[in-house]
């Protein structure tokens, strides 16, 4: 109990000790004393002398690698308005070259241009030799621009049409069960339905708008499959 009593009591013990030590050295006459009583009001002035609200330099505060800076809003609306004018150009005299799309179709992004052919592993409810429209338009490209999508091109803006030339049935794909000894054995043959569609040569663009509508992904149908057993 006396141990606990006198550990508690030297800190306080200790730091009035400190206090008076440093007051007697301060009070003292002397070059000595004279030196430290300067040095002590030199850091005190240096202690106070920095703004409220003060950060030092440090990794975390100012970073080793440049300060992104913005470019000017004005400066970016001129730059956008010349880029568009100088596109609709382009456009209105037919000058873009051979264009490429890329599409969202059948949950896969395809990259298509005219008279390419598009296999696809499902059945679409579509007779041979009709003409659809690939409404999901996520890129155009051509020889001196290209327009991306947010996540998607305006309807009125880009038309990518393509045409349903074959309906088939894939390779059949044979899956075969044997074990030795036990008389097992089964035998299945797979095949998936199959759709060829035809690029369409009638792409068109129309004059750049400064935004364009989004449009909501529906569900698709997942593809059929045929099981043979024997």
């Amino acid at each position: 109990m006396a141990a606990s009593i006198a550990a508690s009591a030297l800190p306080g013990a200790l730091g009035q000790l400190v206090s008076v030590c440093s007051r007697s050295i301060l009070a003292s006459s002397g070059p000595g004393a004279a030196s430290l009583r300067s040095a002590c009001g030199r850091f005190n002035s240096q202690s106070t002398s920095y703004p409220q609200g003060y950060v030092p330099k440090t990794s975390l505060s100012s970073p080793p690698w440049q300060e992104v800076v913005l470019p000017d809003p004005i400066e970016e609306t001129r730059h956008h308005a010349e880029v568009v004018r100088k596109v609709n150009e382009l456009i209105a005299t037919g000058q873009y070259g051979r264009l490429f799309a890329v599409v969202h179709f059948v949950s896969h992004q395809w990259k298509v241009t005219s008279e390419d052919l598009i296999l696809i592993e499902n059945e679409l409810d579509i007779k041979c030799g009709e003409r659809i429209r690939l409404e999901k338009v996520l890129l155009v490209g051509a020889d001196n621009f290209t327009l991306l999508g947010k996540p998607l091109l305006g309807k009125d803006l880009v038309r990518v049409e393509a045409t349903v030339i074959e309906k088939t049935e894939s390779w059949p794909k044979i899956n075969m069960k044997f074990r030795k000894r036990k008389n097992f054995r089964k035998k299945k043959i797979i095949a998936w339905t199959l759709s060829v569609l035809l690029g369409s040569s009638n792409q068109s663009l129309a004059a750049l708008r400064t935004e364009s509508g989004l449009d909501e992904l529906p569900a698709f149908k997942a593809p059929r499959r045929f099981w043979k057993e024997f």
